[in-house]
């Protein structure tokens, strides 16, 4: 699922928008400050961020500045300032699209997708899929739990992301060995399971109400997780 971090310090807004973009399918992020936006970008990597300018702690300008200095993340500014001055900053500072207010919530969506499209990180290709606490990055072979990466071998890594590739799917060991080993592999199936021994190890702090990894007896292995994760 698509996550967006939602910088906004007026509630009300902040609510509404994050209704219209739950409803598009969005996994939502929300931060009332700027300080706790920059925060959450580091500790939940968004895959886009609607930026308030006029926050506390730190303004629109200040996090997306801290956000170009290490991240390509598509960033649209959101504010009442509709001075094409104001826009034009927003633009050359980095941002990937301004959006004045008052506005309306279903153009916000078609903003977010079309910038997303842009950004090669529309809903249906993201490489970045977010598990409650657990963000797997299939295209930088990254895995965070709570904002932490996880040290996995390459052997345990290609195992948890071909899983986790098709949620609550089931796979036998043999499949495991052939798309992760390969068919040249002539070791014990065992492996398979000593790799999975490490990953759960690796997920224990993963709460079971956000997913886990499930062992169907003489069926195989499989990434489980809930519908609204």
């Amino acid at each position: 699922m698509t996550a967006v971090l939602l910088a906004e310090d007026e509630l009300a807004i902040s609510q509404v928008l994050k209704a219209y973009l739950v409803k598009a399918g969005f996994h939502v992020f929300q931060a009332f400050d700027g300080q706790q936006a920059i925060d959450l970008f580091y500790s939940e990597p968004p895959d886009l961020v609607l930026l308030d300018v006029m926050m506390p702690k730190a303004d629109g300008w200040t996090v997306l500045k801290e956000i170009r200095q290490t991240s390509s993340c598509p960033v649209i500014m959101l504010t009442a300032l509709g001075d094409v001055n104001y826009r034009l900053k927003g633009l050359n500072d980095g941002a990937d699209d301004y959006i004045a207010k008052p506005f309306n919530g279903e153009e916000v969506i078609a903003r977010v997708k079309a910038v997303l499209r842009r950004s090669g990180g529309d809903t249906a290709s993201s490489a970045v899929k977010h598990y409650g606490t657990l963000a797997i990055d299939s295209s930088a072979h990254r895995v965070t739990l709570k904002g932490v990466d996880l040290a996995l071998t390459p052997r345990d890594l290609s195992v948890l992301l071909f899983l986790a590739s098709q949620p609550n799917r089931t796979f036998t060991r043999e499949q495991l060995i052939e798309h992760v080993w390969g068919q040249d592999y002539d070791g014990s199936d065992r492996a398979v399971d000593l790799s999975i021994k490490r990953l759960r190890k690796a997920l224990q702090n993963w709460p079971e109400t956000e997913g886990e990894i499930k062992t169907l007896r003489g069926l195989g292995y499989q990434f489980c997780v809930h519908e609204d994760n």
